[in-house]
């Protein structure tokens, strides 16, 4: 059974229906000035439910059409011999400038199971295949200075056009470190490839282009540490398909979707110190990009994030038929921040910056607490416990309730409910410098501010009980609240439609004019 037809079935029709009608209700007077105004507003905040309704297909690549060549395509003439298990433990080879003479091919079969070979390339980058099928470890003849990455590291071993960097037979483990790899021609092949493999990359940077992902591995273990990727491919920059992948101090750009992971339940994912660059703004039009796509595979697989920064993507986590879990991260600068199609989400303690919507929930649950969000439409949509979060936002959620403190005198009160509490104090410029304005965005304070909010402050004047200032200078402070004020608010309730009028449904809102206490928002 589909996923829409699923959904059709749901309550989410039911929500659906509710926003239909919360658009009709909006409407509150006749002029058609006020109509597109009304219409303005509700296309701003309105739920995507279309989004829930049709989850991302897997990337552009074909599952099972992943193409293994052999070296005789790439190194004309060249027929090699029954394979050798090799005898040297440490193999040097300084092979830079070499295209198409084998001699990175040669090298790998020289090196003993459980050996070391060591890459040097001052004379350029070696062009070869790395194709393992013994345990070693492959070294980089030096330390390689990953900060300097925008400059253009030189790379140690670049790709035959159409073939992989490297790729690891299954069983085998690899450690790779201080390489630069390059695949500028790759067309349908990974430069890092490998299958129920154990791959270990420590210091390596990676520039791919091509039609697949950068690193693609099937099953078993793909660890990185300390890695820079920028991969040009409409796929994504890592595909970890039934494989446990692990990732601290990882960057990628360049790729539509920046990574893809079917989780196998034998062992969680783990996301660590990891910055998703993603390759457009939210105003760009263009083809859908996801920063982290997670989709179930036959068993339900979960994975973990901390401290994880994921900007500049359409929708930054997509999840179906999977877990996940987010702690300490940053999410900003897309349209939609996480949505769950189907499974479980957890999101505590993170940032949410500049997205139309935050959390949206289809068939699943997910957990939304002691988050802040900054510059969102819509925080969360859809079942979900929500609690201890803070809101900088001008949206509706953050209108205050009026409340009566003397006679037609009222304050505004941003009091904490639904699991949100608003703040009135500005953005701080230091989170906007981090995530947002990296991407260009100008600074905003986010906060929603009520008109003479600052002399109000200082202590002059007050609010009547549609909110509208009601500047004086004779009573400043608490003599405002006790001294005067013989008028009657009386026409400022029945301007408001008189009792028991509901403002937005999604929200606690009534006016409630037996006690002439408040109008909510």
């Amino acid at each position: 059974m589909s996923i829409r037809h699923l959904l059709s079935r749901t309550g989410l029709a039911g929500i659906a229906a509710a926003a239909v009608a919360l658009t009709g209700m909006i409407a509150l007077a006749p002029s058609d000035a006020q109509a597109q105004s009304a219409a303005r507003v509700e296309s701003q905040t309105r739920p995507n439910f279309g989004a829930l309704l049709d989850p991302p297909s897997r990337s552009t690549r074909a599952r099972g059409g992943h193409r293994r060549g052999n070296y005789g395509d790439h190194r004309p003439g060249y027929r090699p011999g029954p394979p050798r298990q090799g005898g040297e433990e440490v193999v040097l080879i300084d092979c830079g400038g070499n295209p198409g003479t084998g001699a990175v091919e040669d090298a790998v079969r020289r090196v003993r199971p459980g050996g070391t070979l060591i890459i040097r390339a001052r004379g350029g980058a070696c062009v070869g295949w790395l194709n393992i099928d013994k345990p070693m470890t492959i070294l980089g003849e030096g330390r390689i200075d990953l900060d300097d990455w925008s400059r253009g590291i030189e790379p140690t071993l670049q790709a035959p056009d159409g073939y992989p960097c490297l790729s690891v037979a299954p069983g085998v483990r690899v450690e790779v470190r201080d390489i630069v790899f390059a695949a500028p021609q790759a067309g349908r092949a990974a430069c890092i490839d490998g299958l129920d493999a154990e791959i270990l990359l420590n210091n390596v940077g990676l520039r791919y282009s091509g039609e697949e992902a950068a690193i693609y591995a099937e099953g078993g273990l793909l660890d990185m540490r300390k890695v820079k990727i920028d991969a040009q491919t409409r796929s994504a920059s890592i595909v970890a398909d039934r494989a446990t992948l692990t990732t601290d101090d990882l960057i990628l750009a360049g790729s539509l979707i920046g990574i893809e992971i079917v989780p196998g339940a034998e062992r969680e994912s783990a996301l660590s110190r990891t910055r998703f660059v993603g390759p457009n703004t939210v105003d760009e039009a263009g083809a859908n990009t996801i920063g982290l796509l997670i989709g179930g595979g036959r068993t339900f697989g979960r994975v973990n994030l901390n401290n994880v920064t994921i900007c500049g993507y359409n929708d930054l986590i997509s999840v179906e038929n999977a877990g996940v879990v987010i702690n300490r991260s940053r999410l900003c600068a897309a349209k939609r921040g996480m949505i769950i199609y189907s499974g479980s989400g957890v999101i505590r303690d993170s940032r949410i910056a500049r997205v139309d919507e935050g959390v949206l929930v289809g068939l699943g649950d997910a957990s939304v607490i002691g988050n802040v969000f900054a510059g969102v439409y819509n925080p969360v949509v859809g079942p979900a416990e929500v609690a201890n979060n803070r809101v900088w936002s001008r949206g509706d959620m953050c209108k205050p309730r009026m409340v009566q403190r003397y006679r037609d005198r009222y304050s505004p009160s941003w009091e904490e409910r639904g699991g949100y509490r608003c703040e009135i104090s500005g953005y701080p410029q230091a989170w906007w410098e981090q995530d947002e304005g990296s991407y260009g965005y100008p600074y905003e304070n986010y906060a929603y501010r009520q008109d003479q909010w600052d002399r109000y402050r200082d202590g002059w004047g007050w609010y009547d009980c549609r909110g509208q200032y009601v500047n004086n200078n004779r009573h400043r402070g608490d003599d405002r609240w006790s001294r005067g004020g013989w008028g009657s608010d009386r026409e400022c309730r029945e301007r408001s439609n008189g009792p028991g009028f509901r403002l937005f449904p999604e929200v606690d809102a009534w006016l409630d004019v037996d006690a002439g206490l408040s109008i909510g928002w």
